[in-house]
């Protein structure tokens, strides 16, 4: 963890005496709090945490997760566990953060209740924001967390895999959610790592839908798009599917995704700028039928959330770096019909990537 610190604090602009990152109440966690204090358990609401540049952290933990706190913090001597709450709290953090003049603080997930706590607490310092630090920080992932997001999206594929022999006349799309999200928790996962996506017919056209009571027919295309959790660290992979009768055309689409994901996987290196890599499978699906219906970015960076702080399309000029992981899904959506979407996680490497997820890609028929 004392690296990890050393590497943000380091990174900051402006440079700070010290760097606190402060939970609210879930949803409003900040994932850089576990990025600092590599805790695999525990909620952590209303949490501190204060780091400094020689790699120290502090870390204000409720009761309800001290064994949690204790056991992460476990043999790390630059990491200090508190439990003490109200007065106590404050009197602890104004001891160790009196001196500092310079604060920095984690604005993108900081909820303005808790900044306007720590303003009053502190009056007399100055912030500055260290979002961007930490995005740029948290981008290249060290050995643990790819070993993490590994074991994530082999639960994925696992259950990728057995998806056409779940497929049934009637079965829900909501049913078909729920038993996505079964056998990754039954293989090994710590939950999901964001709401499973299943459309069946005309919303396998819709990217980011949400299952309903919609039924399986015959002849009908279907997408599925979810993620599992190992230790905090998340997966995302989508696969596509036709449930009865063939379709030519949307065969025909299937294939041209395809295509346009190894288009991009093929410029995939360290050093390559993330538009032109989504630029290279944007120009297949322009060349196709099927002009302007990919419609959305070719992926995005990984790690402690699903969209973890850097986005792949065609307005960003950030170059890759080895060690980032990120998500390649183009995809393309034919409104009131159906859509195809293939999405894999894979991590930069030397001289390019390496798959994380390891489910089947093809056109995949499965008798109604």
């Amino acid at each position: 963890m004392k690296d990890r610190v050393r590497r943000v604090m380091e990174s900051l602009s402006p440079k700070a005496d010290a760097l606190v990152l402060a939970n609210s109440v879930e949803p409003h966690l900040d994932m850089s709090f576990f990025y600092l204090f590599d805790a695999p358990s525990g909620l952590f609401e209303g949490s501190h945490a204060v780091a400094f540049p020689d790699g120290r952290l502090h870390v204000f933990s409720s009761p309800l997760e001290e064994e949690s706190a204790r056991q992460a913090a476990k043999g790390d001597s630059s990491v200090e566990v508190h439990t003490e709450t109200g007065d106590e709290k404050q009197k602890v953090l104004k001891g160790l953060l009196g001196s500092s003049k310079n604060v920095a603080l984690n604005f993108h997930e900081l909820t303005h209740e808790s900044y306007l706590a720590i303003a009053k607490a502190f009056p007399k310092a100055s912030f500055s924001d260290a979002s961007e630090a930490l995005r740029r920080v948290r981008r290249i992932k060290d050995k643990k967390e790819v070993e993490r997001l590994e074991r994530a999206a082999g639960f994925a594929s696992k259950v990728a895999t057995e998806i056409p022999s779940m497929l049934h006349r009637g079965m829900t799309e909501l049913e078909l959610a729920a038993e996505i999200e079964h056998r990754m928790m039954l293989g090994g996962a710590a939950g999901r790592s964001f709401a499973t996506i299943v459309g069946f017919g005309p919303k396998s056209a819709e990217p980011h839908y949400a299952p309903a009571d919609r039924p399986l027919t015959p002849g009908v295309s279907i997408v599925c798009d979810f993620g599992a959790l190992c230790e905090r660290y998340a997966s995302d992979i989508t696969r596509s599917f036709r449930f009865g009768p063939r379709d030519d055309e949307l065969k025909r689409v299937h294939e041209t995704v395809a295509r346009a994901q190894a288009a991009a996987l093929e410029v995939i290196r360290p050093g390559a700028i993330a538009k032109d890599v989504h630029g290279a499978a944007q120009a297949v699906v322009d060349a196709s039928p099927w002009k302007g219906r990919f419609t959305h970015g070719l992926g995005h960076s990984i790690g402690l959330a699903v969209h973890d702080g850097f986005a792949m399309n065609h307005l960003i000029d950030v170059p890759l770096e080895e060690g980032m992981a990120i998500t390649v899904e183009p995809g393309i959506y034919l409104p009131g019909r159906g859509g195809v979407r293939i999405e894999d996680d894979i991590v930069v490497t030397r001289n390019g990537y390496r798959f994380l997820t390891t489910a089947p890609r093809e056109y995949i028929e499965v008798p109604a």
